[in-house]
């Protein structure tokens, strides 16, 4: 069966369409808000979807080489997101359900990270470390749904950055800027280090740059890899408590700061010395991208599930483990 997945759960617009025969992603379009000074303003960020979604739309059917009606199915992001952005994908998703007389099933983003890793490696039951913009887990299957064992307490991991970013006015988004300012930092500046048990804090941490960047005595340059060194180093633990506790022995990258090539290298490391094994996906299918989508969307119609288009609204608040994963 061929899907055709959107994703538009922040400041990405995206549409791929993948077949499932095969296991080919025929094409993955993405079209990412940008700015270079300030954050994302939802209300904005929702006009540009509206703006490029016709474009996107063209590019991918155009990249598959197939036509609208081979598609057999419209997946869409559901949640959690943004709602003024989650809105254009999901309108986006019911008029082409009802134009190609095609079935439509909701997505749950933050799964759609770990069943692209499922889909595109050898990985059959991983702990995925799930490191995104407003999210920051470490979940695992058990019993019927992907489960949390560690997440962030107050700030996800992506939003941390971008926001230490535009206090260094990097512009967004923050990761990138911060990655490259990072290789060619040369001191290490002690920064609170905050582990609860599985969780993790992020909050203490921001006040403590805020207050260095002001005082001027630290390179961005450190200051950059300090901050690399110190909240991957948190991730990295948690993760690995994550893995001992279940007794899995994959790890799965997901998210955009997933592309970070240090934090590639800390979680491999840590398999390495645990005689486990770590997966790391291209970087178009860390961040968000529609690809996830249309997996996931294949694997749930496959087991019998579908969304009403009348019942198709968005979900910006559900978490992980309130999906019940009838598909393993």
């Amino acid at each position: 069966m061929i899907c055709l997945g959107i994703e538009s759960t922040a400041h990405t617009f995206g549409i791929s369409i993948v077949d499932d025969k095969g296991k080919k992603v025929l094409s993955n379009v993405i079209n990412a808000y940008k700015t270079t000074k300030g954050g994302l303003i939802p209300a904005e960020v929702a006009d540009h979807h509206v703006e490029v979604l016709g474009e996107v739309l063209s590019q991918s059917f155009d990249k598959a080489g197939i036509k609208p009606e081979q598609v057999g199915l419209i997946a869409f992001s559901q949640g959690p997101g943004i709602g003024h952005c989650l809105r254009i994908g999901a309108g986006t998703a019911r008029s082409l359900a009802l134009l190609l007389k095609k079935p439509l099933i909701g997505v749950n983003h933050c799964i759609a990270h770990l069943e692209i890793g499922r889909f595109l490696t050898k990985a059959k039951d991983p702990v995925l470390l799930y490191a995104s913009g407003a999210n920051t887990q470490v979940i695992a299957y058990e019993a019927g749904k992907y489960r949390v064992f560690g997440e962030t307490l107050d700030l996800g991991v992506g939003n941390f950055l971008d926001s230490f970013a535009r206090e260094l006015e990097l512009g967004f988004p923050g990761g990138p800027k911060i990655e490259e300012y990072a290789m060619q930092g040369k001191k290490y500046i002690k920064l609170p280090y905050s582990v609860k048990g599985m969780d993790i804090s992020l909050g203490g941490l921001q006040t403590n740059l805020s207050q260095k960047i002001k005082s001027g005595h630290y390179s961005k340059e450190d200051l950059c890899y300090s901050v690399q060194e110190t909240v991957f180093a948190m991730l990295v633990e948690v993760a690995e408590r994550a893995m001992a506790h279940t007794g899995k022995t994959e790890l799965l990258l997901g998210g955009g700061v997933a592309c970070n090539k240090r934090l590639q290298e800390m979680c491999r490391l840590m398999c390495e010395e645990r005689g486990a094994e770590s997966f790391v996906l291209e970087n178009q299918f860390f961040i968000d991208n529609a690809a996830m989508i249309a997996i996931a969307g294949l694997e749930m119609f496959k087991a019998g599930m579908s969304t009403n288009v009348e019942e198709a609204g968005i979900r910006p608040y559900e978490r992980t483990d309130q999906v019940d994963v009838k598909w393993r």
